[in-house]
């Protein structure tokens, strides 16, 4: 089953969050019919996603189908796009981000962040790009860049792997933190002079983390098809694009 779930709902139970999840919502609709292989907590889940980033995951109802995804998952052959907003802009010329550590560019102009991720040193709710930690590789693609001179983006981000806060740790560690991130946001400022009042304003005020999984393809496990699923943005997400493209 291929789940678009809503910003602010938490994927599985857990210490703060014992109800309201999308294992609650799924164990309601599907009832038995859910792989075993996560257990109580987390029966059909193969991977996650943020609390407060929107769209598309699967879930298995088969034990089969659940060892079938994740095997997919594991080998990278899963597609998995996202769209983000950011500050900053992707720019192939820019000395710095060229100069930050594992970071490279790719033909068409596709930022490649490969680092490897792991627990903060200080900060065990928090991720960070660490010597000794699992390899994480991230492509970003600007799509729509917004003030003169440009000060955001609408970017589009493609996962290699799947670690935890994945493209939030990566775009941090390019000085490219997604809008409304509490955590990885850093305390930056939308520029009223590059932006106009009215797009700042909107962009300062976003209250989560504007990234969006808009795009999972994979094979289907039991029957070999192959599957593509696509969501719009939602309307917190979309509301913002239209007031970054307004004339100021």
């Amino acid at each position: 089953i291929v789940i678009d779930k809503p910003a602010g709902m938490v994927v599985h139970p857990a210490p703060g969050s014992p109800s309201g999840t999308l294992v609650n919502a799924l164990l309601a609709h599907c009832g038995d019919s859910l792989s075993g292989i996560g257990g109580e907590r987390r029966p059909g889940i193969v991977h996650r996603i943020d609390k407060d980033t929107s769209g598309l995951l699967v879930v298995a109802k088969s034990d089969r189908a659940h060892h079938g995804l994740a095997a997919q998952f594991e080998a990278h052959s899963a597609t998995r796009r996202y769209l983000a907003l950011a500050h900053g802009v992707i720019d192939a010329a820019d000395p710095r981000l060229r100069g930050t550590p594992g970071v490279s560019f790719e033909d068409g102009q596709v930022l490649r962040i490969a680092t490897n991720l792991g627990r903060h040193p200080t900060d065990r709710q928090r991720q960070a790009v660490v010597a000794q930690g699992r390899h994480a590789v991230t492509r970003a693609r600007l799509i729509e860049r917004f003030g003169t001179p440009p000060s955001a983006m609408l970017v589009e981000c493609r996962l290699e792997t799947g670690r935890t806060h994945q493209i939030r740790v990566h775009m941090a560690h390019c000085g490219l933190g997604l809008v409304g991130d509490p955590t990885y946001g850093g305390a930056r400022r939308a520029s009223v002079k590059a932006l106009g009042t009215a797009a700042a304003a909107a962009l300062q005020a976003f209250s989560r983390q504007a990234l969006h999984a808009a795009h999972l393809g994979f094979v289907h496990p039991v029957t070999g098809q192959a599957l593509s699923f696509d969501s719009a943005l939602p309307a917190d997400m979309q509301d913002l694009l239209d007031r970054l493209r307004a004339p100021s």
